[in-house]
């Protein structure tokens, strides 16, 4: 997707498309659209990205999301800032880490982008 803020709310309508065909329930849909949102948001401010890519897969027990941009800008690998929890801004990733079970970045394929990944637990809903 075009790495712009208007494509985040899209990419949220996406992933909450696809946990509703897979049968989630309510508070993994609730969980994973925020961390989509937040992963993504940062993808868009600090990086020089052009297209944010955004997956998600079924691993047994748990959702695998992985946000890849394309680097620029000077970013560097994410990491939860000390006392970001009460700041306005930086509590993105303070939120990832905890709805997430594990998470974590790697450098992307081409080796100049980076994609930011997190496992959330998975439960289908009851009907």
């Amino acid at each position: 997707m075009p790495a712009r803020r208007t494509s985040v709310p899209e990419a949220r309508r996406r992933v909450s498309a696809l946990l509703r065909a897979w049968g989630a329930d309510q508070q993994v849909r609730d969980d994973v659209e925020l961390v989509v949102t937040e992963l993504f948001t940062n993808a868009v401010r600090h990086t020089g990205s052009e297209k944010v890519g955004c997956e998600l897969a079924l691993v047994g027990a748990h959702i695998r999301i992985e946000v890849t941009d394309q680097g620029g800008g000077g970013a560097s690998a994410p990491q939860v800032q000390p006392g970001s929890v009460d700041k306005e801004c930086g509590r993105g990733l303070f939120l990832v880490g905890a709805l997430s079970e594990s998470w974590g970045s790697r450098p992307d394929g081409s080796g100049l982008g980076r994609t930011v990944w997190a496992d959330l637990p998975y439960t289908a809903a009851t009907h």
